[in-house]
């Protein structure tokens, strides 16, 4: 790496860097102004709120390094061009290919540190700051899990695998224990109905009721639930695709198809997250056909605005495509990929003019 290559690179990532920053600052204090709309309700309180912020802080810059990536680059390189900087570096033999390829180094290192904070750091953090702000909004104790929903109620273990569209709950494991923390009942129903006022309809329910002498097993077609637990609390604590890797993405996508569920927004969610380093890339890309290269005759200042708003523009599509994808069932791979290579060959097709 020469002396000009690793110069545009640094510069190019700190200014990715002072990017992310402002955009984590504005994006954090809407969220905190968000919060505040519940403060004091149960124990979440001005602390828990700077908990939630701060976790929740990785999964933002997970999602705002693309965007960084566009800002930070467009301001170097438009700083650069009005210094006259990158006319002397093509003087000096440097060629439009060789900031391209500067630009795409400094990507590089930006697409690592969006792996390592989306696939380590984010999913964690998220998980730990939504339960912070669940368990203490909530009295009842919730914990996730890949396999479905458990929460407790006194001396109830509630484990639901499925959540309906109708907010009908499906394939319900009760677990009860007794003083002694044995199990004293195992129940499992195929479907649960609200009823209103803490009551909840069992559809064919299965009692095992569990002793020291023997276990026996009681059969009905209907039984009634009483239950503290509100349908909207399963709404809140659902799985969310920010909570998971890539990994366990993969994991949760087989496990809905394995039981015939849908899985089209976590697969939207898996490729989104294996399309993101090219996202990140094409952002860096697009701004060099408007810093160097086309339309001498407008400003600098101008090049850097008419980028940002195909930049932006280009995350508003890609934001349809997704939800276009969610509405008509398209192939989430395609989905996925089409704005980026769309916008990917446009832009490659400019650069190449600009030799």
């Amino acid at each position: 790496m020469n002396v000009l290559t690793l110069y545009i690179v640094k510069e190019i990532l700190k200014g990715s860097f002072v990017a992310l920053v402002c955009l984590l600052t504005l994006f954090n204090l809407f969220t905190f102004s968000d919060e505040l709309g519940y403060l004091g309700k149960n124990n979440y309180g001005l602390k828990e709120i700077f908990y939630y912020v701060a976790l929740t802080s990785p999964t933002v810059i997970y999602e705002l390094i693309p965007a960084a990536a566009l800002l930070g680059s467009l301001f170097v390189l438009g700083n650069m061009a009005n210094n006259r900087e990158l006319i002397a570096m093509q003087s000096s033999g440097l060629a439009i290919s060789g900031i391209v390829k500067s630009t795409l180094l400094a990507g590089a290192v930006l697409v690592t540190i969006a792996f390592l904070v989306g696939e380590f750091i984010a999913p964690l953090g998220e998980r730990m700051g939504q339960k912070i702000k669940i368990l203490s909004q909530n009295p009842n104790a919730i914990m996730h899990s890949r396999y479905g929903l458990w929460l407790r109620e006194n001396n109830q273990f509630i484990n639901v695998r499925r959540i309906q569209d109708d907010g009908k709950l499906a394939n319900i494991n009760l677990y009860e224990i007794d003083k002694q923390h044995h199990l004293h009942s195992a129940t499992y129903a195929q479907q649960a109905t609200f009823l209103g006022k803490q009551q909840w309809r069992l559809e064919q329910p299965r009692q095992s009721l569990v002793s020291s002498q023997q276990m026996h097993v009681v059969k009905q077609r209907q039984r009634l639930w009483q239950s503290s637990i509100d349908p909207q609390l399963f709404k809140m604590v659902t799985v969310d695709p920010n909570n998971l890797s890539l990994y366990d993405l993969a994991t949760y996508v087989d496990f809905l198809q394995d039981n015939h569920q849908k899985s089209l927004t976590f697969e939207l969610a898996f490729w989104g997250r294996i399309v993101n380093p090219l996202v990140t890339f094409v952002m860096l890309l697009i701004s060099v056909p408007f810093v160097i290269g086309i339309k001498r005759g407008i400003s600098a200042g101008s090049r850097i605005m008419i980028g940002v708003v195909i930049g932006m523009s280009f995350n508003i599509v890609d934001k349809i495509a997704s939800h276009m994808g969610l509405i008509y069932e398209f192939n989430a791979p395609l989905v996925a990929i089409f704005p980026s290579a769309l916008v990917l060959f446009i832009t490659l097709a400019v650069i190449k003019k600009s030799y």
